[in-house]
């Protein structure tokens, strides 16, 4: 059974993991740009920080998270085994009953990703050539309005 809270302080280390693992998976995306202490020291020093973090849990282990900002998912990522599952999504939900009005970018070549947003009603914005990432890689923002 899957259950969704708050990430703590000492779980950055866990999220930062899946953010390597599951990022390797996207197609161009060279998580070796970084080691695996710097994803640490970034988690821990930057995404557990700047927003919530809210985590799927099952049985204590951590499966995927959804990092915030105000009016952005900044990382969103699933432990690839337990991708499929419907995590993806319910951690969207929580992104948008937490706020009103959303922007993220995600890589073009991020087709998994970017139908999970499409499901959820984000709309494509912008296609850029990857000047803005440090990556280099063509990416895209989408963006969702709750209505009413």
């Amino acid at each position: 059974m899957l259950t969704y809270r708050l990430l703590r302080p000492d779980e950055s280390a866990a999220a930062a993991d899946i953010h390597r693992i599951a990022g390797a998976l996207i197609p161009g995306y060279d998580t070796s740009l970084h080691t695996q202490a710097e994803f640490y020291v970034f988690y821990a020093a930057h995404v557990m920080v700047d927003g919530p973090v809210w985590g799927a849990f099952e049985g204590g282990v951590l499966r995927g998270h959804v990092a915030l900002l105000p009016g952005w998912i900044d990382h969103l990522y699933v432990d690839p085994p337990h991708h499929g599952r419907g995590i993806g999504s319910a951690l969207v939900g929580i992104a948008q009953r937490e706020q009103n009005d959303l922007r993220l970018y995600t890589f073009q070549s991020n087709t998994r990703a970017r139908a999970l947003y499409e499901r959820h009603g984000f709309i494509l914005e912008d296609l850029t050539d990857g000047a803005r990432n440090e990556e280099k890689m063509p990416d895209c923002t989408y963006h969702w309005r709750r209505d009413g």
